[in-house]
């Protein structure tokens, strides 16, 4: 396969430009400047192995599969709050003050446009700078032409879109969601089921642009986006950027499976203070990411085939808004687990992390590698992508791959296929034939 370079800037647009979005953004800003290392970014830092381990060719990615240079890229956004990306750091305060300081000239030029925003959808949070428009179709027909303004002002050659938005209440698929005509029907009606998230993904989608959901709400994960992003030929990965507690136990829980050993229970806590914080203050948006946090362990210890170790496990998850915090969340685990003859034993975790430093490299990773993605020819789903989000899209009929582990080997061996390389089994049996 023959995969076309990057040619030309990509566009980065971004609906919810807050803590998430105004930290990769700036951050990009201050690798282009030497001010910072692009830390936790794959694409930017990681390596990957090609052929034997006896040759020794292990390239860093970038310089391995054609990806777009940060350089080339150019941002837009839009949120509820008509501020500038400059105003936005400041109120979040991710950054030191004195590094948005130095970044004060890009991030005051870069417009955030109103959004489509429905408080039905997002009900702790108030907007001001919206969207106004007689149907869902008409607003999915303004943020298609805020798209096009910006290719045109800014000569883009490529785009794509990363749902960063706040989470929105809990949704399940309805009639609206089984066909792109039943859609396209409901945005002409302002059907009650679709929500802005879909409005964006929706408008997106036609225009052929990739599209990434990072949050845990319904969003792309309907037939008729499925459909759509088919029929236009174009890739999208979701959903839920994996970040803090979630990133521990896809590390944790499959090395406490391959050792055997049973789990009594899993408890989790969290206490975070920003925006998101907020939103999941209210209980429908919170089942929303209950639901995504508590599925992963479920996948990886699959208690069916090893009842004697998982099927009655429990397991509890709570999020505590707790405004002093703000983005340095704290995520607490007790796990109960037991080994030979059933003796018990515990595992205490405290991890007091930053949310949106761990999120901004995969808002960039996922930027690279969707547009690398589009330029392959893929389409639909991308589940090679699994690796940075809690709850993996995936054809209906199958489960999906939480284990950290075997997602970064299916990341890997994707790229590879990608560039005609062998892929690696990891079986290594040949080093040792005569």
């Amino acid at each position: 396969m023959t995969i076309p370079p990057s040619q030309g800037k990509v566009g980065v647009l971004i609906p919810g430009m807050g803590a998430v979005a105004s930290t990769f953004i700036a951050g990009v800003y201050a690798v282009q400047k030497g001010l910072g290392q692009p830390i936790g970014s794959m694409t930017q830092m990681g390596t990957i192995r090609l052929g034997k381990r006896t040759e020794n060719r292990v390239p860093l990615i970038k310089d391995f599969v054609p990806l777009a240079d940060l350089e080339n890229l150019e941002f837009m956004g839009w949120d509820i709050n008509r501020e500038t990306l400059y105003d936005i750091c400041l109120r979040v305060g991710v950054l030191e003050r004195s590094l948005v300081e130095e970044l004060k000239t890009p991030l005051s030029q870069l417009e955030v446009l109103p959004a489509v925003f429905d408080p039905r959808f997002v009900r702790r949070l108030e907007g001001s700078w919206v969207k106004k428009g007689e149907t869902k179709m008409d607003l999915a027909e303004q943020v298609m032409d805020d798209i096009r303004r910006f290719i045109e002002d800014r000569g883009t050659t490529a785009n794509v879109m990363i749902w960063c938005g706040s989470t929105e209440i809990y949704l399940t698929e309805k009639a609206v969601h089984r066909s792109l005509e039943t859609f396209e029907t409901g945005l002409r009606n302002n059907d009650p089921d679709i929500s802005p998230s879909m409005i964006y993904a929706y408008a997106a989608l036609r225009l052929g642009i990739p599209f990434a959901n990072g949050t845990p709400s319904l969003t792309t994960d309907i037939p008729a986006l499925l459909e759509l992003a088919n029929s236009t030929g174009t890739p999208l990965a979701g959903k839920d950027f994996k970040t803090g507690q979630t990133l521990m136990k896809t590390i944790l829980a499959p090395g406490i499976k391959a050792r055997q050993l049973g789990i009594n229970g899993w408890f989790s806590t969290n206490i975070l203070g920003n925006r998101d914080g907020e939103v999941l203050d209210d209980p429908d948006a919170f089942k929303t990411k209950e639901v995504s946090k508590l599925g992963v362990l479920d996948y990886i210890l699959q208690p069916d085939l090893y009842p004697e170790l998982y099927r009655d496990f429990y397991h509890k998850v709570r999020i505590n808004y707790y405004p002093p915090r703000g983005d340095n969340k704290e995520g607490w685990d007790n796990i109960d687990i037991f080994g030979w003859l059933g003796y018990p034993m515990q595992i205490k975790i405290d991890f007091l992390c930053r949310d949106s430093i761990l999120a901004a490299p995969i808002v960039l990773d996922l930027v690279l590698f969707l547009d690398l993605a589009k330029r392959a020819g893929m389409k639909g789903i991308q589940e090679w992508l699994s690796f940075y989000f809690k709850s993996p899209m995936t054809l209906p009929e199958l489960y999906p791959e939480h284990d950290l582990f075997v997602q970064l080997a299916k990341l890997k061996n994707t790229l590879r296929h990608l560039m005609g390389e062998t892929l690696i089994t990891h079986l290594g049996l040949d080093y040792y034939e005569d």
